[in-house]
């Protein structure tokens, strides 16, 4: 049994709450650890431009999450890999068990582990998963100079990654698999005056086609007509929605039917001293200025619990 290491809190997931909330905690004295199954940032790291985040007019994702981090390390909290695969109850105090068998124990845990990305769940997208399928246009936009992408999604991501692309590639083909986006706006305002962007709506994916070496194209089911095709295309973005990091919190009765963590105002779950921020609770909204507001909030309430608890 390897030996335990000790704080007065440990921070799951080093994206824009758990950061955050490592800076607040870290500021008010206590020992902090955030713990991340990748680097500090999360998603940030993915993401070319953010253009909603108070304060900056437009900012890159892997440059805010550096100034975050930066931010949240000046009071002496300590950052780790790590995948958490088990929470236990050990009277007072959590411990917190990694998939590299290191265990920690600590008087409050914040769960910021985040969300991830949806698959459609169709023939074809694991086998060219990195052969043209990508959920990352910032990682592998690049690849595809000049060449005719779809975009799979109609919400924000979908259609801000849809207007990176278009820096890159000759054409970019946004399916929809309604009859109107659920973007924002502004978002929309944006792609509809982009002369590389065309939107095909009331349509679905049900498969993705390659060839021995790389993505040619997809098959497709209009939602309204019934009619199928065919598209070719050179590679294939997929932004159909995320869903909860919980798996490791199963046995702690915390999370919702779809598993996002439940809690209050003040990110308490119903465990004492368990806390949770960001997209992994049930929240109306997910975006950075979210996160970083539970964060700040969770890191002053777990002082005032560990201040409790001594």
């Amino acid at each position: 049994m390897a030996e335990s290491k000790q704080y007065d809190v440990v921070i799951i997931g080093a994206g824009p709450g758990g950061m955050t909330a490592a800076m607040y905690a870290s500021r008010a004295n206590l020992s902090v650890l955030m713990l991340d199954r990748g680097i500090y940032g999360g998603n940030l790291n993915n993401t070319a431009e953010i253009e909603n985040y108070t304060g900056f007019k437009s900012v890159k994702g892997p440059e805010l999450a550096q100034q975050m981090y930066e931010g949240a390390t000046q009071f002496g909290a300590e950052y780790a890999y790590g995948t958490v695969t088990k929470v236990e109850l050990d009277g007072d105090l959590k411990k917190i068990t990694t998939d590299m068998d290191e265990i920690y124990t600590a008087k409050a845990v914040v769960i910021a582990t985040g969300s991830d990305q949806r698959h459609l769940n169709v023939p074809g997208e694991e086998e060219f998963g990195g052969r043209g399928v990508s959920y990352c246009a910032v990682c592998d936009g690049a690849f595809f100079k000049e060449k005719h992408l779809i975009v799979v999604g109609g919400g924000d991501a979908a259609v801000e990654e849809g207007v990176y692309l278009t820096q890159l590639a000759s054409k970019v083909t946004v399916l929809v698999r309604r009859d109107e986006l659920r973007a924002e706006p502004i978002i929309q305002a944006e792609a509809m005056n982009n002369d590389k962007i065309e939107f095909v709506f009331n349509t679905s994916v049900t498969e993705i086609l390659g060839d021995d070496i790389k993505v040619t194209g997809v098959k497709t089911h209009n939602n309204k007509t019934g009619e199928d095709g065919e598209m070719t295309a050179d590679g294939v973005f997929i932004y159909v929605g995320n869903f909860p990091m919980t798996t490791a919190f199963k046995n702690l009765d915390i999370l919702d039917g779809q598993g996002w963590v439940k809690t209050d105002e003040r990110m308490r779950t119903a465990v004492p001293g368990i806390f949770a921020i960001g997209d992994v609770r049930e929240t109306p909204l997910r975006q950075v200025a979210t996160a970083v507001g539970d964060g700040a909030i969770a890191g002053q309430q777990v002082y005032q619990y560990i201040k409790s608890m001594d």
